[in-house]
């Protein structure tokens, strides 16, 4: 299967995604009760350079794994998904609540946690930008359940 995304940031990105049955692969390894398929999705990506105006070509593959049986077309929505995630979630714990910068080494999922739902409350119920939220929350709980329940839905 093969898809193309133009003019995306400076990009152009063609991307294909075969699957391959797994079986023969992991017969007769700890692999076998857990790998049904291998998807491999090629990036043939051109980005725009600025200071020039020419593309700059480059060739990336990836390697999937997956537990049982799967079409390409569901495969490729998946892990578009998965990086929709990443990008909408993960960048924004970085960025807004510095999660990577974070320093605390004793129980660092319970904190994970709370950023996670500190992060579901701010998006919920968000009204500009995350960081104008983060700091109008800084009143303390009074402040984020009146954010939570004063936004109509």
């Amino acid at each position: 299967m093969k898809t193309v995304d133009r003019n995306r940031r400076n990009r152009h990105e063609t991307r294909t995604i075969t699957v391959f049955d797994a079986t023969t692969a992991v017969a007769e390894t700890e692999w076998q009760p857990h790998v049904a398929a291998i998807i491999q999705v090629e990036r043939d990506v051109n980005v725009r350079q600025a200071d020039t105006g020419f593309w700059k070509p480059s060739l990336e593959t990836s390697i999937y794994l997956s537990n049982r049986p799967v079409a390409a077309k569901i495969a490729a929505d998946a892990i578009r998904k998965h990086w929709g995630i990443e990008n909408k979630s993960h960048y924004t714990r970085d960025v807004t609540f510095r999660e990577d910068a974070s320093r605390i080494r004793t129980n660092p999922g319970i904190f994970a946690r709370l950023r996670t739902i500190a992060y579901n409350v701010l998006r919920c119920s968000q009204s500009e930008t995350m960081p104008q939220d983060r700091f109008a929350a800084l009143g303390g709980l009074d402040a984020v359940l009146a954010m939570v329940f004063s936004r109509e839905r």
